[in-house]
């Protein structure tokens, strides 16, 4: 390495350890989502599977607090910190693909300062472990491709493995190796090769635990998600709401140079076949899988996190190797040049808001209802009105206002949602004697009261309404009704609606 290329490499570390260093300050300060604590709850009972996912998300979690504890930044602390060896492995991809040091920086980059990476890493979800295990699935088949070694073949399949433990959008990289094979003529060897079945091999022994809970839970989890790619209802507004999004997740910059970079490798202007059939293959797949999704239901913007190692080399083989005209190399300078900048600075803005409100006057936005802003000084409030009732177990009517009460309240005390008993299929049966007496049922205000307190209760009293603040704006009111006189089990043993 020249030692020009090694000053790339190191100063291109130390920014990245510059943004993680930002995002742990930045995590220490928010309040979590009510899906992390929910994941946060997952941690503290391990399974090999969850109705929702697989559990490397739980992992994740379980580490970082082991090492920060139950607190905000113990959550989040080992999700952000992967971002470094995602960094890496990204880094040494896009080196062996396109050759070029400098295309491995700036994909590094523009990687990090994308607000999926940024708040994908930070906001601990299933896309948090994905989106790394995405960059090592890249690195090692830019492996195989380098080196021609079929042990390669093994590593590959320990990241696919490792990307399926983490979410079921996984599953589309076998369709994306496949059409790579395929695509190109020198690598179609591999098809016949014992190499890339034993990959395939270890990619299924890791996934195995996945599978074992499904059998025995009734194939809920593969019900839940798989049952999302079936067309009910034609709905192409959906559709709409794809391009924005993803804007603004990519931060409009990097956005443009990864829309140059994909253009250009379709049309062959830069690298060799084998690099972009592979970037290709890597982005489109999923990509066209959603789109299609959008025909019929919404689509997150996370959902598309693990697109976004490809579409970060893609944006940096646009701004370093595509001879453009004038006036595309004008746009190409610019985004290039301000990209970093910029993303730093809409992160910054996006986390300042969410924990504030400061940029909407206090008003309410889109980070309001996820966001536990006011959890924890509401959480106090309702421990002292159970403790006033004496009410022995708190009850919540859904999985996010359960998981935060839990991660808020007092260490150990008994908070349960009655109903979508699937959703704690992995923890602990609750002692009876806990749900014999009085019981606090914790829910927003609502213009009609819950059935299931009707159905379940004769005895229901408010005993306090309580709000959750953000500074001065009241995010939402909260009833709490003590109740009792149970006329039927408490906990609601329905089967999910995928099993019914």
């Amino acid at each position: 390495m020249s030692p020009q290329d090694a000053r790339l490499a190191r100063n291109t570390a130390l920014t990245v350890v510059a943004l993680v260093l930002l995002r742990l300050v930045a995590a220490a300060f928010t309040p979590l989502t009510f899906d992390e604590a929910y994941y946060w709850t997952w941690s503290k009972h391990l399974a090999g599977g969850y109705y929702d996912h697989p559990p490397m998300v739980a992992i994740v979690i379980r580490l970082g607090t082991m090492i920060g504890g139950d607190t905000e930044l113990g959550v989040r602390l080992v999700s952000i910190l992967l971002a470094l060896p995602m960094s890496w492995a990204l880094y040494r991809a896009a080196e062996i693909l396109f050759g070029s040091q400098r295309v491995a920086a700036t994909a590094t980059i523009l990687l990090n300062v994308t607000l999926m990476a940024a708040v994908g890493t930070m906001i601990v979800t299933p896309d948090s472990p994905l989106l790394v295990t995405s960059s090592f699935l890249l690195f090692c088949l830019a492996k195989v491709l380098e080196s021609g070694r079929g042990v390669w073949w093994l590593a590959v399949g320990a990241a696919a493995g490792a990307a399926l433990l983490s979410k079921y959008t996984a599953l589309f990289f076998g369709s994306a190796i496949l059409i790579w094979l395929v695509g190109v003529p020198g690598l179609r060897r591999w098809l016949l090769s014992p190499w890339l079945y034993l990959g395939g091999l270890v990619a299924l022994a890791l996934f195995m635990p996945v599978i074992l809970w499904n059998a025995d839970h009734h194939w809920v989890s593969f019900l839940k998600q798989f049952g999302r790619a079936r067309i009910d209802d034609f709905r192409p507004t959906f559709i709409t709401e794809l391009i924005p999004t993803q804007i603004g997740f990519a931060t409009p910059l990097v956005w443009i140079l990864g829309t140059m970079g994909l253009g250009a490798l379709f049309r062959r202007d830069a690298g060799a076949l084998a690099s972009r059939v592979l970037i290709g293959a890597m982005f489109w797949v999923i990509v066209l899988y959603f789109v299609w999704h959008s025909l019929h239901a919404r689509v997150e913007a996370n959902w598309f996190a693990p697109v976004y190692p490809a579409f970060a080399i893609a944006a940096a083989v646009a701004a370093h190797l595509v001879r453009w005209d004038a006036r595309w190399q004008r746009l190409a300078d610019f985004s290039l040049r301000w990209a970093a900048p910029s993303g730093i600075v809409l992160f910054a803005l996006l986390t300042l808001q969410a924990d504030t409100g400061m940029l909407t006057g206090y008003r309410r936005d889109a980070t309001v209802r996820s966001v536990g802003v006011g959890w924890r000084e509401l959480a106090s409030e309702i421990e002292a009105v159970r403790q006033r009732v004496g009410a022995s177990c708190i009850l919540a009517p859904d999985y996010g206002t359960t998981s935060w009460l839990v991660f808020y309240l007092p260490k150990g005390t008994c908070v349960l949602q009655p109903t979508q008993r699937i959703r704690w299929a992995n923890m602990p049966e609750p002692d009876p004697a806990l749900l014999a007496g009085h019981l606090l049922y914790v829910d927003e205000l609502r213009s009609e009261r819950q059935l299931y307190l009707d159905q379940t209760f004769a005895h229901i009293e408010r005993v306090a309404e309580l709000p959750r603040k953000r500074g001065p704006l009241t995010i939402e009111t909260y009833g709490l009704d003590l109740v009792d006189g149970a006329r039927r089990d408490v906990l609601d043993r329905s089967p999910p609606p995928e099993l019914e």
